[in-house]
């Protein structure tokens, strides 16, 4: 999925912005930013990483949400253009989650998808 101009994308929900937001604010750095990565492995083929940085490199792409900046590189970008990341909380616990139309299949947990 692209926008009309075909540029790839991912969206972040109210929920993982303001997660983020809150985040960043405990650790005393408003400007981090989710890092957004996709990696060979889990059990399913792929896995999906998150951590925070402060920094943009060359290959990578921003998006924003109510202030918050998510950013992935344009390899990761590829395997998860049209997702969205979320923040969900439920009885087995708190986490970001991903809904990535391009997933064949997913692990139970969720971290892992194939194409």
């Amino acid at each position: 999925m692209t926008t009309d101009d075909q540029t790839p994308y991912i969206s972040l929900s109210s929920s993982a912005a303001k997660r983020v937001a809150l985040l960043a604010e405990q650790e005393g750095k408003p400007d981090l930013m989710l890092r957004i990565t996709v990696s060979g492995g889990g059990c399913s083929g792929f896995q999906y990483g998150f951590s925070f940085d402060s920094s943009v490199n060359e290959d990578d792409k921003t998006f924003q949400k109510d202030g918050t900046k998510a950013v992935i590189d344009d390899m990761s970008l590829d395997l998860l253009n049209g997702s969205e990341i979320d923040f969900v909380e439920d009885l087995m616990g708190a986490s970001f989650r991903i809904t990535n139309p391009n997933a064949t299949a997913s692990c139970g947990c969720g971290t892992s998808f194939a194409i």
